[in-house]
């Protein structure tokens, strides 16, 4: 590389470092070129909630349909919300299976959730999936809000490496991909993600101004970059187009800020402190973090991984040894069986804790759950033959009077999830022709 491309690279990585305030700056998303519709008076949220490994499929799926289905002893903590949930049963996420690519289920599997596109198998920075729904989401009607979205996990962020049979890290370690290329990085720090939420106040005079100055280094910057020439090689073109994605982004997210009213952080919320040590509190802290997030507006979107895929956490407070991912390889083993159906039950107890924090704002004539569709499940049912169909999942929230709760229903086998993805898009306000694999969508639900 000769020394120019050196200097001009280092020149952008600079001109962001300057150029942001907020953390977490690689998580910035799409801008819709349309113009938004207007925004309803009580807007609709959309939650993706991601659990890893499969589950203990008949701990978890009813076998009544309609209204009186029952509900299984993983789900037992939402017991309480039985009238604000539908569970569904028959979904497959074909893309997350081998088709051809050999091993590496667990990468394709938090891949292909929300894609629904195969992803390509390397280890390298040649990366390749698809739009994920809830960036759909984002591009259309996220500039309605300060956040176009949120990417959260608790486990901590790998962007690089061989993790899952020839795979990238990146691709078990995140939901959202803004475009074909370009995964978007999760945060678990509820400091840093309380800051992105809070920290500016667009209207202060001092900030305004400093972000004018922003701006001048922003056009700095794109100059710089747009001077390289050609002789970049393909990663390192693919790398500065994502840096460049990123400048154009933060363009229009400074000229929105002066313009967008500030996020109010409400009365007795103060900022967390880092990541808290305990598991629960760690991701009670972020499903804090999420209804403040859809109380105050600042975001409508959030997608949360309660772990990396093929997560080998540890769950000695469940007293249970050995990792998630061993125990998910039950080899049939009634222990296994109890150990998994106890960590299985845990993150539903996390789900509970989030869906009461929802329930007990009032918005409206309703509350705040009302207005959302929050999706919780995953791309693998059985974690020991790494199956992809018949998926545990399940939405909570009436979709501001959109869905028909207090059901399971039963699909036929092999309808693909990318079916149910449109039927959400539909009702929050983004509707698309296609995502990923779908062939319709989901009929039912109203």
């Amino acid at each position: 590389m000769n020394m120019k491309t050196a200097i001009s690279r280092r020149t952008v990585l600079r001109g962001l470092g300057v150029a942001v305030a907020l953390p977490f700056l690689e998580s910035l998303l799409p801008r819709a070129l349309a113009t938004p519709a207007v925004s309803p008076a009580h807007p609709r949220r959309l939650a993706f909630l991601y659990i890893p490994n499969g589950v203990h499929m008949p701990a978890w799926m009813p076998t009544t349909e309609g209204a009186d289905f029952e509900i299984r002893p993983i789900l037992e903590p939402m017991r309480p919300f039985k009238e604000d949930m539908i569970m569904f049963g028959g979904l497959t996420c074909d893309k997350a299976r081998a088709n051809g690519d050999g091993g590496g289920d667990h990468a394709r599997a938090s891949t292909a959730f929300l894609t629904n596109v195969q992803a390509f198998k390397t280890a390298g920075l040649n990366l390749h999936a698809g739009v994920s729904a809830d960036q759909v989401a984002a591009a259309r009607l996220g500039t309605q809000t300060r956040l176009p979205s949120l990417e959260l996990a608790i486990e901590r962020f790998r962007g690089v490496g061989n993790c899952d049979n020839g795979y990238s890290c990146v691709y078990e370690h995140t939901l959202a991909w803004r475009n074909p290329t370009l995964p978007l990085p999760t945060e678990g720090d509820p400091r840093l993600v309380f800051n992105r939420m809070f920290a500016e106040r667009p209207n202060d005079p001092t900030l305004v101004a400093r972000n004018r100055e922003r701006g001048s280094v922003l056009d700095a910057v794109l100059g710089e970059a747009n001077s390289l020439d050609t002789r970049l090689g393909g990663n390192d073109r693919q790398k500065l187009e994502q840096y460049l994605t990123t400048v154009r982004e933060l363009e229009q997210r400074i000229g929105r800020a002066d313009m967008l009213p500030p996020v109010q952080v409400p009365d007795g919320v103060s900022p967390p402190r880092n990541i808290p040590a305990d598991l629960t509190e760690h991701i009670r802290s972020l499903a804090d973090l999420m209804t403040l997030a859809f109380q105050t507006d600042s975001t409508r979107i959030i997608t949360l991984m309660f772990g990396r895929e093929g997560s080998e956490q540890q769950y000695r407070m469940l007293d249970v040894s050995g990792s998630h991912h061993l125990i998910s390889h039950h080899q049939n083993r009634q222990e296994n069986f109890d150990k998994l159906t106890k960590i299985n039950r845990y993150h539903v107890q996390q789900l509970a804790y989030f869906i009461s924090n929802l329930k007990a704002i009032p918005e409206g004539d309703g509350t705040l759950l009302d207005n959302c569709m929050v999706v919780y499940g995953g791309a693998i049912s059985d974690g020991n033959s790494h199956q992809h169909h018949n998926l545990p999942v399940l939405t909570v929230g009436k979709g501001g009077g959109s869905l028909r709760t207090g059901r399971f229903i039963n699909y036929p086998r092999e309808t693909p999830i990318a079916n149910l993805w449109r039927a959400l898009l539909e009702r929050f306000g983004a509707p698309v022709d296609a995502i990923g694999d779908s062939n319709g969508v989901l009929d039912n639900l109203a």
